[in-house]
């Protein structure tokens, strides 16, 4: 348990380390192709770090034969993710707002990306989870075909409505591998992205599997562990990368990288896991859709709401988990 606990240490550390460096690279990224933050945000930054969480479920599931524990963590994997996104990483930045800016005042975000996000999240997320009721294979791939043609047009939308507002944010820092230019080289920033991305993926891995033998020494189900511990440790990344920039003022960022990561969260790999698995969803992991669905419900509705989305909307994501908890405790 000690080395555990260790590992466990180390790897945050490692987490937030690669944060900084995919953070700041991405951002050069989006400068240097005259990407808007909402690009930048909601697709590179999100997919970039949902890596972590999408590998996950998929070595569960390959790893082990239908109907077997494996596919149960699987499954519990690809249905944690979009809940911790829309509970645990909203709460963290909503807290870092606060904590940063000493008020509650309204987010200074582009509220037609953010907005974009939550409703195709919402769509496109409802469909995989009512996919579980459908009868027969033949209709439950016609559902992931059409989820991962969702987000395909999703990103495109997104990055085409995103096409030359590069230079409408401040510069960022300096590239940390290329300290010495005001305009580093495109290889330079994607070499320091392709670095982040690993030191993310490594200490994402280790904290992981530290998670699963602590989880196993303390007598945890596999259900429980897959709905709850697997994704917190697999969403680190985003709630790392989230704080950076919303301590740093890039509302859009911050928030964008959540939601645009539960836009994926919620198409390709629920796509993948229609194809891989029977796809029967157990009564404690359509308790959580329903929450995620619901912790995102009212935070659009600050964000379509003419008073704006504060922090405070995002800090009641942590009732939401609180429901949960108390679901598994029940159940």
């Amino acid at each position: 348990m000690l080395i555990e606990a260790v590992k466990l240490t180390v790897s945050l550390a490692i987490i937030l380390l690669g944060a900084e460096v995919f953070t700041n690279s991405v951002e050069w990224l989006g400068r240097k192709l005259k990407l808007g933050e909402g690009a930048v945000g909601s697709v590179f930054a999100a997919v970039g770090t949902a890596l972590p969480e999408t590998l996950v479920p998929l070595i569960a599931i390959f790893s082990s034969g239908p109907g077997s524990a494996g596919h149960d963590v699987g499954i519990g994997a690809i249905l944690g993710a979009p809940f911790m996104l829309a509970t645990l990483a909203m709460l963290v930045t909503g807290l870092t707002a606060i904590i940063k800016r000493r008020n509650n005042e309204p987010l200074n975000i582009n509220t037609g990306v953010i907005k974009r996000d939550m409703r195709f999240f919402m769509v496109v997320y409802a469909v995989a989870i009512l996919a579980t009721f459908l009868p027969g294979f033949t209709l439950k791939a016609i559902v992931a075909g059409a989820l991962v043609f969702a987000y395909i047009f999703y990103a495109y939308k997104t990055i085409r409505s995103s096409m030359g507002q590069g230079g409408r944010e401040e510069n960022p820092a300096p590239l940390y591998l290329w300290r010495r230019s005001a305009d580093p080289y495109l290889a330079v920033v994607l070499v320091q992205l392709a670095a982040g991305l690993g030191i993310i993926i490594t200490g994402a891995f280790i904290f992981v599997g530290a998670v699963q033998v602590v989880a196993m020494v303390l007598g945890v189900p596999v259900l429980i562990l897959s709905l709850i511990i697997t994704p917190i440790a697999t969403e680190l990344p985003e709630k790392f990368n989230s704080i950076i920039w919303m301590s740093r003022g890039k509302d859009t960022l911050a928030l964008g990288n959540i939601t645009g990561a539960m836009v994926f969260q919620s198409s390709i790999i629920p796509a993948l896991g229609i194809i891989l698995t029977e796809w029967k969803l157990e009564p404690i992991g359509l308790i959580s859709a329903v929450l995620a669905m619901g912790a995102i419900i009212f935070q659009y509705t600050g964000v379509a709401g003419k008073h704006g989305l504060r922090p405070l909307h995002l800090v009641v994501g942590a009732l939401f988990y609180a429901v949960f908890i108390v679901a598994v405790i029940v159940i």
